[in-house]
Parts: structure tokens; C-alpha cells; sequence
């Protein structure tokens, strides 16, 4: 049986994906070395969703996804636990406020709303930050957090309802190349004809890309996160700080509709590799520092800690087109974490860019997350 599409991954990228594609039309399968959907990084995931970003590739992006979680019950009937409490850039230092003042004109050219707040201002938004040494920070409303899981299990049924095929518990083996385009998907249960191969495998696209003989620069890169007990609600936004700290680059947290604290860290120096066992130092770690800028915090009393893997770029930003030198091969990779943000917009355009239907300012994003390009610049809020 021959396939119009084989997407290679069934997470925050892979399954949306697969239901824009097959609602065109597309016959289109699916293959997770996984049994089910969601189960490689996507499960690890905190569900923060935010258009608060320093590349106008991903603005546009996290706008769109905003868009569609908003409406997402209402038009697909699944709740997918959307809360738009916004997000909260904090500055403690003259450093952060520098970057972050000076982030709020590029974000507002392409429709972000944001705005700087001063110290005060910021209080009566997030009257729990600690307000020694605040100088301010940032705040755009609309961003706001889901499920994860929940987001991507709606995607699986949809794109099921939609026509998608789904093979689980299958590792692919081979891409199959004739005269330089894609012919077909080989694994260890069979042989898939095909003339396009979609690669959302995550962190582990790099692996996919050796089958063709490509060296996708995605590694993984090894982030904890923990979870609190259920408290009263109190914190809307995501408080983010910016701040380095010992063995970090910064923390973020927010509290689930549900009424747990969910927090994590990027280490610093990054933790590479796929070992995804939780340590005994990021507790403590990160503890120390969601309580400097939340102190209501440190009484509360947390129920587990896990980690998972981000698939990072040299640059922090995704991989996203059509790879040059093979032709029929697609990916959308190295999305630093950020897949549940960035997935449903990034699936949406996939299938425009397979069906030929792109729409105005499309070309920007694909130009600025092209997968051939130099990887030179750094974003700044990775």
C-alpha cells in the first residue's frame, strides 16, 4: 500500500501535522518507534505557550497557535486545558531589563501584544513577585499554557477521524532514494511506497537524517522539570527569569488550571544526551531560584520531578522545509523545546507548503527556519 506522505513521529509536531495534511486530502501514515502518541518529549512538557519570542519566524508562529488553541473546544470539541494567563519576563537586573526593553518594538511590529512594565505596574499584575530589586518586566496577556497530552491525543483522534494511518511500536530503518527523490519507508514490519517523508522525529531527527546521509545539527538536550501538589489559585501567568544562575540559564514556572506549580530550568553549561533519569541537584537548584522571585512559594510541597529531551538547533530556532539534495524529504525539527508552542501553527503550514496553497507571510518563516540555512545568528529568548 502506497502512501501520499509518511510522517516519521507522532508528538507535538508529527500528529498535528498528520491531521492538516490528511484534512487536504493526503494519504497519510504515521510511524512512532512509541506505542502511542506523545510518549518521547512531548509528555515531558510543562505546556507553556507563548508568542513572546526575538524571531519574527517564531512570533508569527506562536500567534497562530494561540489562534487555534482559543478556539480549539469550540471548533474541534476537545478541551485541551487552554488558559491564556500570559507570560511574565521579569528584570532584577539592568542586564535583563536592556534586553527585554528592547525586544518590545521588534514583538509588537508583528502583532504581538506586549508591553513593558514598570516595577509597579508588574505588581499588581503578579502581586507575589518579590519585589526587592525589581525593576520591571514584560507582559503579553494573550499567551497562555495547555495540556500537552491532551492537546496532542486530540490531534491523534482528529487526524484518525481525518483519514491518517498511525503505526506505532515501528522503527524506521531505511528511506528509501531512487535517482535522488524519495520511493518509499522501509521498518522492521514493512515496506511503505511513498514520494514524500515528513521528519518530526523530534530528538531523535538527527538519527532519521543519517538514513539519507545527512547531518541534521538537532541534539538533545537534557532539561528536569517537577511538579507541586494542587494549591488554591493565585499565579495566572508564566514567570520567566531571564537571570543566569549557577548551572542555569534561567527558570520558568506557572501554575495549571489544575493548581499545580509546574517549573523547570535550562542547565547551563547544556546537559547533552538522551539520559532522561532525574537527578538529586535540580531540586534543590531550581528551588532556590523560583523562590527568589515567587518567596509565597516555599512552602508548597512538590510531588515529582522527570526530564526530557530538547531537540536544539545552533541557533535556537527550528528546521523547518524542504532539505536540499533529496528530493520529497521535509522536516520539521530542532523545535528547542518548544513543540506544543509552536506544533499546530508549524502542522498548519507543513500542509500548505505540501499542497502549494502557502498564504502571504509564509515565505518569511520558511526563509527564517529554512533546514539549509547558515545557523549563524543566536536567538535571544531560545
Amino acid at each position: 500500500m502506497s502512501y501520499d506522505i509518511v510522517v516519521i513521529g507522532a508528538g507535538s509536531v508529527g500528529t498535528p501535522a498528520a491531521f492538516y495534511l490528511a484534512r487536504e486530502g493526503l494519504k497519510v501514515l504515521v510511524i512512532d518507534r512509541l506505542p502511542s502518541p506523545g510518549q518521547g518529549s512531548n509528555k515531558a512538557a510543562i505546556g507553556g505557550v507563548r508568542a513572546t519570542h526575538s524571531d519574527p519566524a517564531k512570533i508569527r508562529l506562536g500567534l497562530r497557535t494561540i489562534e487555534i488553541l482559543s478556539r480549539f473546544s469550540e471548533e474541534f470539541g476537545h478541551d485541551v486545558e487552554w488558559r491564556p494567563g500570559g507570560y511574565v519576563f521579569v528584570a532584577y537586573r539592568p542586564e535583563e531589563e536592556k534586553t527585554l526593553r528592547e525586544l518590545v518594538h521588534l514583538q509588537r511590529s508583528f502583532g504581538l501584544n506586549i508591553r513593558w512594565c514598570d516595577a509597579d505596574e508588574l505588581l499588581r499584575i503578579v502581586p507575589d513577585l518579590n519585589p526587592k530589586d525589581l525593576r520591571g518586566g514584560t507582559y503579553s496577556p494573550d499567551d497562555g499554557h495547555c495540556s500537552p497530552l491532551l492537546l496532542c491525543h486530540a490531534y491523534y483522534e482528529l487526524a484518525k477521524k481525518a483519514g491518517a494511518e498511525f503505526h506505532f511500536s515501528e522503527e524506521v530503518l531505511a528511506i528509501e532514494v531512487r535517482a535522488g527523490r524519495v520511493t518509499a519507508v522501509r521498518t522492521d514490519k514493512g515496506r511503505y511506497p511513498t514520494k514524500l517523508v515528513l521528519n518530526a522525529a523530534g530528538a531523535w531527527a538527527a538519527k532519521i537524517g543519517k538514513l539519507l546521509g545527512l547531518d541534521h545539527p538537532v541534539y538533545p538536550d537534557c532539561h528536569e522539570a517537577g511538579i507541586t501538589e494542587p494549591v488554591a489559585h493565585f499565579l495566572d501567568p508564566m514567570i520567566v527569569d531571564i537571570r543566569p544562575g549557577p548551572g542555569s540559564a534561567n527558570c520558568y514556572f506557572h501554575q495549571l488550571a489544575t493548581g499545580q506549580i509546574a517549573f523547570c530550568i535550562t542547565p547551563d553549561p547544556p546537559i547533552l544526551g538522551e539520559d532522561r533519569r532525574e537527578t538529586s541537584v535540580f531540586l534543590p537548584q531550581v528551588a532556590k531560584r523560583i523562590i527568589q522571585v515567587v518567596p509565597r512559594l516555599s512552602g508548597i510541597r512538590v510531588r515529582r520531578t522527570w526530564r526530557g529531551l530538547y531537540p536544539m538547533t545552533p541557533d535556537g530556532l527550528p528546521m523547518v522545509g524542504w532539505m536540499e539534495g533529496v528530493h520529497g524529504y521535509l522536516v520539521a525539527i530542532g523545535l528547542c523545546g518548544q513543540g506544543v508552542m509552536l506544533g499546530p501553527a508549524v502542522g498548519e503550514l507543513l500542509a500548505r507548503l505540501v499542497t502549494e496553497k502557502l498564504q502571504p507571510g509564509d515565505g518569511l518563516v520558511l526563509e527564517n527556519l529554512s533546514p539549509n540555512r547558515s545557523f549563524q545568528a543566536q536567538e535571544v529568548l531560545r
